[in-house]
């Protein structure tokens, strides 16, 4: 069975890798985390200044471990001790030469949709790094952009609500819910269906399960 799957992902990913450079963004393949992580590090030049929104399949492959061991310059959000450290660090990680990331969700036509709390992450897949990693298992694939739509808001954010401890309708329902108000994590949207800049934003799909 798994072999089934592996082989109708290769398929799947090889006509969205061919829809991504449609849309001047960069695609490759990855069988599993360690191929991926491996064609992360061979897309960053050493001495490269990196940073990362938050993103639980950079660290799933062990990619924030490596740069962080490597020899680049790291925006470290995750050691901030106070609000304002981490302000200044996520600002310059708007100027890194390497931002990265995972998608929410990615269309088979090679849409990528992100919901964000405070835009961070949004803000910079959008404008500002010179170039943008995302790492996207290929659990994150659906057909359409009303469906990605209908999974950042009913899957990833309900299971982010609960890794990060907030207290929205969506984690005790399981559903989003369209709430308002500082408590929401839905505040800010992202449809990327092209980039500007050829290659700028590079999707590494994976063989894997990965986020949310």
């Amino acid at each position: 069975m798994e072999e089934n799957r592996k082989i109708r992902n290769q398929h799947l990913a090889a006509h969205i890798i061919k829809n991504l450079q449609i849309r001047n963004i960069a695609g490759y393949y990855a069988e599993s985390k360690q191929e991926a992580l491996q064609a992360a590090l061979n897309l960053i030049p050493e001495g490269s200044t990196i940073g990362w929104g938050g993103s639980a399949s950079i660290s799933e492959i062990g990619l924030k471990q490596a740069v962080c061991q490597g020899n680049y310059t790291v925006y470290n959000r995750d050691i901030c001790k106070t609000p304002e450290e981490k302000r200044k660090i996520e600002l310059a990680c708007l100027d890194s030469d390497y931002f990265l990331a995972s998608s929410n969700a990615i269309t088979y036509n090679g849409e990528l949709v992100n919901i964000d709390k405070f835009g961070n992450r949004i803000a910079a897949i959008a404008f500002g790094p010179r170039n943008v990693i995302l790492i996207v298992g290929m659990n994150k694939a659906v057909p359409t952009l009303d469906e990605a739509i209908s999974r950042v808001r009913n899957e990833a954010t309900p299971i982010n609500a609960v890794r990060l401890d907030t207290y929205t309708p969506c984690r005790s329902k399981g559903l989003c819910y369209d709430c308002k108000g500082t408590s929401s994590n839905c505040c800010q949207m992202l449809v990327t269906r092209n980039s500007g800049v050829e290659d700028r934003i590079k999707v590494i799909l994976v063989n894997d399960s990965l986020g949310f």
